[in-house]
């Protein structure tokens, strides 16, 4: 039988995907992790792909493996499509956003963009994607599907765009929240590929019967979550006020405040922020570079652990080398014909050269918990409210030393936690559209009830001050 208060939320990450069973009540929230897959790219003749028939599978045996529940949403990265032809079939394994594809530079300055879009403007960015595009793929092309609406589709057929997502895409305007369709026509794109845009809660309908014995031999509703990850994460933080920052930690780390409308100054662009849209206003972020640092090291290190790497990079002594972790050098995969990124970090140094695994490591959280603090302090000043709390959510948490390390680069508390937060936010979504739950402002009450977060307190040291201020430089020689 199905409960009425269980949903499985699919969260896709750039390097692993996994499928959570959540239980969910007005006072309580249970979470079983019921399947995990990797989730790699492919180095193809024509360029980095991502291989969304394996997620696919994947996804499909999770649900199987989460038994019956009463709905399902999914959620991933953002800016990567699918593009399906006029019988609906994919039009080759979409792109990673990792891809060096070279695009025609729009007809349309960055200036204008960030006025119109609310986005900076990065080169991964969807529009400039489809600006690499050939005019053969895109004449066939009928709709472009951002990857969590693409899965959604195979699974029931529904074409449509979710908002939160669509609003990383570059055409999406940021005050009129909807695609912005002179835009599109100015960049000469196919006004066909962008469908009606839908908001988290709604029903994209049953799973087809002819995937029935795939996820389990049941029906299965699926719902549309808040399907870019760092919006179901945002949308999971356990506030208790409105005066915090957030840092989403993953493969990149998402830093910035929640506003009720987008800030599109000058000093907001200049800064290279984003406004992206969540569920409870907009999201006012800046790209940080992230784990994937860290990430790519450990590929270079076979058998290496990371807890290990961890602890003893804790014993070395801070600051003493630093790189500026926003430094487009660090962006490729090594597999794109890139050095390996311990090279390219060595490169990069300011101080001596790491030698050993542990080196690195400390180089990495020292530099990535700067790049917090520097975007955070960016944000406060040009939201121009001060924050009494940094929450820090996602698979950092698990990094004691970089929860530190941020507390006291930023100068701020840090409540650390939940590490689940972008499975919590997509299965409270459903929870909300299944009247469980009454709203978002309950939904985080009872995250912060349920799921209390570790908190770390900022040690004052000068030597943070002094070494933001060398990650800082390092940057504008770099934007020189």
């Amino acid at each position: 039988m199905i409960s009425e208060s269980v949903f499985a939320a699919v969260d896709l990450g750039a390097s692993s995907g996994r499928v959570v069973r959540g239980e969910i009540d007005a006072e309580r929230i249970e979470l079983r992790e019921v399947h995990r897959f990797v989730n790699r790219p492919l180095a193809l003749p024509d360029g980095l792909h991502w291989n969304v028939g394996a997620l696919f599978e994947q996804l499909c045996v999770g649900l199987a493996a989460a038994g019956p529940v009463r709905s399902a949403g999914i959620d991933s990265w953002a800016v990567d499509y699918g593009l399906l032809d006029a019988q609906g079939a994919l039009l080759g394994l979409p792109y990673h956003y990792r891809d060096p594809r070279a695009s025609a530079p729009p007809p349309i300055g960055p200036v204008e963009l960030f006025e119109r879009t609310g986005l900076a403007d990065l080169p991964f960015n969807t529009i400039h994607q489809l600006r690499a595009e050939s005019a053969e793929r895109l004449g066939a092309a009928r709709n472009l599907l951002l990857i969590p609406d693409l899965l959604g589709y195979w699974l029931t057929g529904a074409v449509g765009a979710e908002r939160t997502n669509a609003s990383t895409t570059g055409l999406f305007h940021a005050t009129r929240q909807d695609w912005d369709r002179e835009l599109i026509d100015r960049i000469g794109l196919p006004q066909r590929l962008f469908g009606a845009i839908e908001d988290p809660g709604t029903s994209l309908g049953p799973v087809r019967p002819a995937l029935r014995d795939a996820i389990g031999g049941r029906a299965l509703e699926l719902v549309r979550v808040a399907s870019h990850d760092t919006a179901s994460a945002v949308a999971a933080m356990p506030a208790r006020t409105d005066r915090f920052a957030y840092i989403c930690t993953g493969t990149w780390s998402l830093v910035g405040l929640e506003r009720p409308a987008p800030l599109l100054t000058p000093a907001a662009r200049e800064r290279g922020f984003t406004n992206e849209t969540g569920v409870a206003g907009i999201r006012f972020l800046r790209n940080v570079m992230g784990l994937w640092l860290l990430q790519e090291c450990l590929r270079e290190w076979p058998g290496s652990n990371t807890a290990e790497l961890v602890a003893a990079a804790a014993e070395l002594p801070a600051l003493r080398t630093l790189i500026d972790v926003d430094d487009p050098d660090f962006l490729a995969p090594a597999q794109a014909g890139e050095p390996p990124m311990t090279v390219r970090i060595a490169a990069h140094c300011d101080g001596p050269v790491p030698r050993t695994p542990a080196e690195f490591t400390r180089c990495v959280i020292d530099s990535l918990a700067l790049g917090h603090a520097r975007a955070v302090a960016d944000a406060v000043a040009v939201h121009g409210a001060e924050v009494e709390v940094v929450h820090l959510v996602g698979g950092g948490v698990h990094n004691a030393s970089l929860c530190q390390a941020t507390a006291d680069a930023c100068d701020r508390p840090v409540a650390a936690g939940p590490a689940e937060a972008t499975a919590l936010g997509n299965l409270l979504a459903q929870a909300i559209a299944a009247d469980v739950l009454p709203d978002w402002p309950h939904a985080r009450y009872l995250v912060a009830r349920t799921h209390p977060p570790t908190h770390y307190s900022p040690s004052g040291d000068r030597a943070w001050r002094t070494a933001l201020d060398r990650v800082t430089a390092l940057a504008r020689k770099r934007a020189a």
